[in-house]
């Protein structure tokens, strides 16, 4: 198991600072077959690079990138949670960073692994062909960005790591900057961006399960005088299981390209593809309601079927026009669409005798597409004593989603399989229900303003206010009716940030948040959006001169117009149900001495239903543990004979879940995970790694879905290679 890593040459007066915005290893998996080779140009080119030169790091435009500094495992700035180039340490609400060298050290291949750092939990994945939902401090949601455009639209795949530069998790309600969604939180993927300095980057990884994994990624200056800079990045897989049957394929394109016409102004065009080709997997079927009874390997699907396809594209365009040293104007558009076409197999319930389950075969064709416009001007001002910094924004959105969704007759085909001794390769049953069939087109329009304020030199004030215009259109080609849903909805932020000492601040805020409930009730009128509100008070500590941050904060989050059993008539909703989870989480991220790097969270949480009209008052919500912790640390030795060895590790504790909301069936019991990290910088850009997830082969369950289907984790997992820059 070899895997290759290809590094920036760094001057040798490089910081470790500046290592971690620009020069962190990008890890990239090759199959042993023929790989891209650097051209003479490019091998004169790592020779000259050795020489100590500036590297440029591009900004996205609207995140002001361009002056984020990572120390270790700690980013210094963010700017998910204002569209503005603001300290972390000056933001009154929880933000957690986590940098391209985590994901690097922990060889990870999905965002999943960022986003448990992170302490969000996993949700339904599809499965297995995205990220479909996850939890934020107990509520669901599904909510996601890409440089501050939506990319959660339809079901896309999930983001590959090759493309990205670090993901910002945002606690709280973000209605106000990204619109629609749930309160408990979301995050924005912050892509690497071109570089001046020309350099390739490839590798190999392989690992358990018959998994391999080739990247690259390439970057710099088209032209002589530095104008026009390119990155591309890239990466294939295919991959096994130690799932029965379930194989995967994957392919991600991403390229960019930035043009700087003059020193103010910068124009970015950026494309990213994904392909993948999948099992459809939901999992295992608890027996009795108890999950270990059958293997984790095993497969309620049939091993005949073709795998499904997902395929999604976007391209952004962003410009940046800075007017003064105060003043700054973000512009872009994004397109993006896809595709998600096959078959699957669905568990309805099993016969009497508790083993044999009953099944359906399914077919889905589901297509989106998103075109998304923004612009933002941001700038610093002063009023008497009080310094502002003021955005003022405008966005418009028009998506597109279709679905259909067929299946087989369970009643007249009950499609059997003994769980307890599988028999497969049963002819296929026909596909004569149709279950849905519809389109529905969701326009909004949005305006916004916000003002951070400097109200002394320790007391800071963030304000602002979205009020966006929101029109959902859905039409059933089933019963041939069209239902509208029209609203104008405003979200409020508030918040307080207070400077105690140099190393210590005190904060508190306030956010609204809302979505619109899909559906009408039994009268044929479309439910009242669902409305969410968060609560957060926190204090935000420096420790180690600077070396460590940590975040501390409480937490309550409601959300109201929650879909809810209608008391008249079962078969029907009505959007009275009230949500509410409250808790603590502690995040901690930088390094405690040079070369050794943390990053960690904790989260207690109490998630239930505060008002429904079938389920009782408590009642747990579904994938949400009272208690979580993840964390992962690195030790690099800087000097003597091994100078170049990182040595680490990781572990995740998952409390006990239920498996649904509306009366679980059975439970998810609580699991502790633990990793091995380690890796030899054999030579300057090349880097050996192995490491061992899962080392002491715990049987885990990461997810439910639907109060039926439960997730096996990952078995022991070894993953190697080899990584190298030139």
């Amino acid at each position: 198991m070899v895997d290759i890593v290809v590094r920036r040459n760094c001057a040798r007066s490089c910081t470790r600072a500046s290592r971690g915005v620009s020069g962190r290893a990008a890890r990239i998996s090759l199959f042993l077959a023929p790989v891209l080779l650097p051209s003479p140009g490019w091998a004169q080119l790592a020779v000259d690079s050795a020489q100590e030169v500036q590297l440029e790091e591009l900004s996205v435009a609207g995140t002001g990138d361009g002056n984020t500094r990572v120390d270790g495992y700690r980013v210094a700035r963010a700017v998910s949670a204002t569209r503005t180039d603001t300290p972390v340490r000056e933001v009154p609400q929880t933000i957690v960073a986590v940098p391209q060298e985590v994901l690097e050290d922990a060889a990870a291949t999905r965002i999943d692994t960022a986003l448990d750092l992170a302490g969000v939990g996993r949700g339904n994945n599809f499965g297995g062909l995205g990220l479909t939902e996850f939890t934020i401090r107990g509520v669901a949601t599904g909510e996601y960005y890409r440089n501050g455009f939506p990319i959660n639209r339809g079901y896309p795949n999930s983001p590959d790591i090759v493309s990205i530069e670090r993901i910002e998790v945002l606690k709280g309600p973000s209605a106000f900057l990204y619109g629609r969604g749930d309160p408990g939180g979301t995050f924005n993927i912050v892509t690497k961006q071109p570089l001046a300095a020309r350099s390739l980057t490839v590798g190999t990884q392989y690992g358990s399960f018959g998994a391999k994994r080739s990247t690259f990624d390439a970057t710099g200056a088209l032209d002589e005088s530095g104008q026009v800079l390119a990155r591309v990045t890239g990466a294939v897989e295919a991959n096994g299981s130690f799932r029965d049957f379930v194989t995967s394929d994957r392919y991600a394109l991403a390229p960019v390209i930035a043009w700087k016409p003059d020193a103010d102004t910068t124009i970015t065009l950026e494309g990213d593809f994904v392909s993948t080709a999948q099992t459809f997997d939901r999992g295992i079927v608890p027996l009795g309601g108890n999950v270990r009874a059958l293997p984790r390997s095993r497969f309620i699907g049939e091993p005949g079927l073709p795998p499904a396809h997902v395929d999604n594209a976007l391209g952004q365009l962003r410009v940046e026009h800075r007017f003064d040293q105060d003043w700054v104007l973000n512009a872009g558009a994004q397109v993006l669409g896809g595709n998600l076409a096959g078959y699957g197999v669905g568990a309805i319930g099993l016969l009497p005798d508790g083993r044999t389950q009953r099944r359906t075969l399914e077919w889905r064709d589901l297509t989106w597409s998103d075109l998304d416009l923004q612009a933002n001007l941001a700038g610093k001002f002063d009023t008497g004593p009080f310094r502002h910094t003021l955005l003022l924004g405008l966005e418009y959105e028009l998506y597109r989603y279709r679905e259909v969704f067929n299946r087989s007759n369970v009643a007249t085909n009950p499609f059997l399989l003994d769980l307890l001794a599988p028999r497969y390769g049963q002819p296929l049953p026909p596909i004569t229900a149709r279950v849905t069939n519809f389109l529905q087109k969701t326009e909004s329009y949005a305006g916004y303003v916000q003002d951070q304020i400097d109200l002394t030199p320790r007391l800071h004030a963030l304000l602002g206010v979205r009020v966006e215009d929101l029109g959902l259109v859905s039409t059933n080609n089933l019963t041939k009716s069209t239902t509208s849903l029209q609203g104008l909805v405003a979200t409020p932020r508030f918040g307080l940030l207070y400077d105690l000492t140099d190393t210590v601040a005190v904060y508190g805020n306030y956010a609204r948040s809302f979505r619109p409930n899909i559906g009408t009730d039994r009268s044929g009128r479309p439910f009242a959006f669902e409305e969410g509100e968060g609560y957060e008070a926190g204090a935000k500590v420096s420790l180690l001169d600077g070396r460590l941050d940590a975040t501390a904060a409480l937490f309550e989050i409601r959300r109201t117009n929650v879909l809810s059993t209608d008391p008249v008539d079962p078969n029907f909703s009505v959007a009275t149900g009230m949500v509410r989870s409250r808790g603590f989480d502690l995040t901690a991220a930088g390094y405690l001495a040079p070369g050794w790097r943390v990053i960690g969270t904790y989260t207690r949480v109490d998630a239930a239903v505060a008002r429904d009209n079938t389920l009782p008052v408590g009642t747990r919500i579904a994938n949400v543990p009272a208690n979580s912790l993840a964390f992962q640390t690195v030790y690099e030795f800087q000097s003597g004979d091994l100078k170049g060895l990182g040595l680490g590790g990781g572990l995740d504790f998952v409390g006990r879940r239920a498996a649904g909301t509306a009366l679980a069936t059975f439970n998810l019991p609580q699991y502790t995970r633990v990793n091995l990290i380690s890796y030899y910088q054999i030579a300057p850009g090349v880097r050996i790694y192995l490491n061992v997830d899962n080392v002491f082969d715990a049987t885990f369950y990461d997810r439910a879905f639907q109060n039926r289907y439960a997730t096996p984790g990952q078995p022991r997992t070894i993953i190697g290679g080899v990584a190298a820059r030139f």
